[in-house]
C-alpha cells in the first residue's frame, strides 16, 4: 500500500473548523446544562409509580366497554380515580393544575359498535410567559385480555398501560413541585390520561381533532406506552435502553413539499424526528444511566399508539417505550398454558425502570418548557457556494441561537456554533451540499428548543 504525505496547507484544511460567520450578535454562551432538571430528576420516586400501578390493577378491568358505575372495578372506576389524582397533585402545588375531563361518545366501529362514552382526563400546567404554546405527555387508561371484545375478565394492564399512566402522573406530581416552589415554566405542559387506544386510539384522536380545531400550538407530544417491562420475549434483560419512535417524512406532508426533498434533502427531518433527537440529547446529558434507541419509524412494525393521532393532523409526537417487549405479557388472558406464565400482571414491572423513563420525560418536558419556541421561517441556501447561509426569525425571550450542522449520514446534530443573537449565520467552508443545518433558540439558562430544519432557498 502506498501513503502519500498530506501538505501542511491540506492538513490544516481537515483539522479546521471551518465556520467563520459575518458578525453574530453579541451574547454569552448560556451553560451546557440547566442544573435544575437533575434536581427535577432525583425527584422522581420509583415508589410513587408502584402505588399507582397497583391501585389501576386493583380495578380489575380498564376495558373501554367494562362497568362505568362501580366505584371499585372497571374504566369508569379507574378514570375517576385519575382525576381525584390529578385534584390531589394540584391541591399540593396550590392549584396549579387545571383539570378537566374530554367527554365524546363512539359508535358504529367494530371495536365499539354500541354508542359508549369515552373520557380523557387531562391536566394542564399553566405556563407563564408563553401559555399558549403547549407540551403533551401522554399515558392510556384502558386495558385489554385476549379478546379485544372481552370487558368482564380481569385484564391487569400493569405494563400496558398503567405503568405509562403512572409515569403521567409522577411527571405530573415532579413538575407542579417544581412550579409551586418557584420554577415556573414558560410554556404549559399537558398530563392526558387517554381512553379507547386499545378499541381504535379514539381518545388521542379526540384530544388531537379538538386542538387542532382551536388552533392549539402543540410543540410535542410525548406517548409514554409500556415504560415498565425489562425482560423481553427474546430472553434479553436491558434495564438501561428506551426506544423512541418518531415519523419522518410528518403525515401532513404534501406532494410539492416530497418533490422539494428529492432535491435538498429533509426526508428524515420532519418535526417528529427532531422531537426523537431532542429526546436522545436530553438522556445523553442529564441520565448517562439511559440510552436512547431512536427508530425511524411511526411504531412498531405494523402496530399503532396515541402519538399517530397528533401526527395525523401535523404535530410533533414520538413513542417513549420499553426496550424489549414481552408478547407473553401483552394482550393476553392470565394464565399458565405448558408451564408459561401469560398475562400482563404486577410481576412484570420493574418500577425502577419505569422511574427512569419517566425521568427522561420529566427532563425532556422541563427543558422544553423552560426554553424559547423553536424559531420560525429558517431558510438555508448556498448552492455553488463556498459557505451555507442561515437565516430565521427571530425568537421571543431567546438569549441566542445554536446553528446547528451534521453529515447527511447522522443521525444526530453532532455540531454546533454559538450564533448570540444574530438571526444569520454564514458558514463559511462548510459546503452546503455536503452537511445538514439547523438552528435552535436557547434561554439563558442553557435551556434549547427543539432543532429546526431550514427550507431550502435558492
Amino acid at each position: 500500500m502506498c501513503t502519500r504525505l498530506l501538505s501542511p496547507v491540506v492538513i490544516s484544511v481537515l483539522l479546521a473548523v471551518p465556520v467563520a460567520a459575518s458578525p453574530a450578535g453579541e451574547s454569552a454562551v448560556p451553560p451546557a446544562r440547566d442544573g435544575r432538571i437533575d434536581t427535577l430528576i432525583d425527584q422522581v420516586a420509583a415508589q410513587h409509580i408502584e402505588q399507582d400501578v397497583r391501585t389501576l390493577v386493583g380495578f380489575g378491568t380498564r376495558h373501554t366497554l367494562s362497568e362505568t358505575e362501580s366505584d371499585t372495578r372497571g374504566i369508569g372506576a379507574a378514570r375517576r380515580w385519575l382525576k381525584s389524582a390529578f385534584d390531589t397533585i394540584s391541591k399540593d402545588c396550590g392549584g396549579c393544575l387545571e383539570v378537566r375531563e374530554q367527554r365524546f361518545y363512539i359508535e358504529g366501529e367494530p371495536r365499539i359498535p354500541e354508542r359508549t362514552e369515552l373520557v380523557n382526563v387531562l391536566a394542564t400546567l399553566r405556563g407563564t410567559s408563553d401559555p399558549d404554546r403547549y407540551l403533551v405527555m401522554s399515558g392510556d387508561i384502558d386495558s385489554r385480555v385476549s379478546d379485544v371484545m372481552n370487558a368482564t375478565s380481569d385484564a391487569p394492564g400493569a405494563n400496558d398501560n398503567a405503568s405509562g399512566l403512572a409515569g403521567v402522573l409522577e411527571a405530573a406530581r415532579v413538575l407542579s413541585q417544581a412550579y409551586a416552589h418557584g420554577n415556573r415554566f414558560a410554556a404549559s405542559i399537558v398530563f392526558a390520561g387517554l381512553s379507547g387506544e386499545e378499541q381504535g386510539l379514539y381518545g388521542g384522536a379526540h384530544m388531537a381533532e379538538a386542538a387542532k380545531q382551536a388552533g392549539q400550538d402543540i410543540e410535542a407530544v410525548l406517548n409514554n406506552d409500556m415504560i415498565g417491562n425489562v425482560q423481553g420475549i427474546d430472553g434479553v434483560i436491558d434495564n438501561h435502553t428506551a426506544r423512541v419512535f418518531s415519523e419522518s417524512p410528518a403525515a401532513t406532508t404534501t406532494l410539492d413539499e416530497l418533490h422539494k426533498m428529492r432535491f435538498f434533502g429533509g426526508e428524515v427531518d420532519s418535526p417528529s424526528r427532531q422531537l426523537a433527537r431532542y429526546v436522545h440529547r436530553v438522556a445523553t446529558e442529564y441520565l448517562p444511566g439511559l440510552d436512547v434507541m431512536m427508530v425511524y419509524r411511526l411504531d412498531r412494525f405494523g402496530r399503532g399508539g396515541h402519538h399517530k393521532p397528533f401526527n395525523d393532523v401535523g404535530y410533533a409526537a414520538v413513542r417513549i417505550m420499553e426496550a424489549h417487549e414481552n408478547y407473553n405479557r401483552q394482550h393476553q388472558d392470565v394464565r399458565v398454558e405448558n408451564g408459561i406464565h401469560y398475562g400482563d400482571v404486577i410481576s412484570g414491572v420493574d418500577f425502577d425502570y419505569a422511574a427512569k423513563l419517566t425521568a427522561l420525560n420529566v427532563a425532556t418536558l422541563a427543558e422544553l418548557a423552560w426554553a424559547p419556541g423553536p424559531p420560525e421561517g429558517a431558510t438555508v441556501g448556498g448552492a455553488v457556494e463556498p459557505a451555507a447561509r442561515l437565516a430565521w426569525n427571530e425568537v421571543p425571550r431567546a438569549a441566542g441561537y445554536k446553528v446547528y450542522w451534521r453529515d447527511t449520514t447522522s443521525p444526530t446534530w453532532d455540531h454546533w456554533v454559538w450564533n448570540g443573537t444574530a438571526t444569520t449565520r454564514t458558514m463559511t467552508g462548510l459546503v452546503v451540499d455536503n452537511y445538514f443545518f439547523g438552528v435552535a433558540a436557547v434561554s439563558t439558562e442553557g435551556d434549547e428548543s427543539p432543532v429546526v430544519f431550514p427550507q431550502p432557498t435558492q
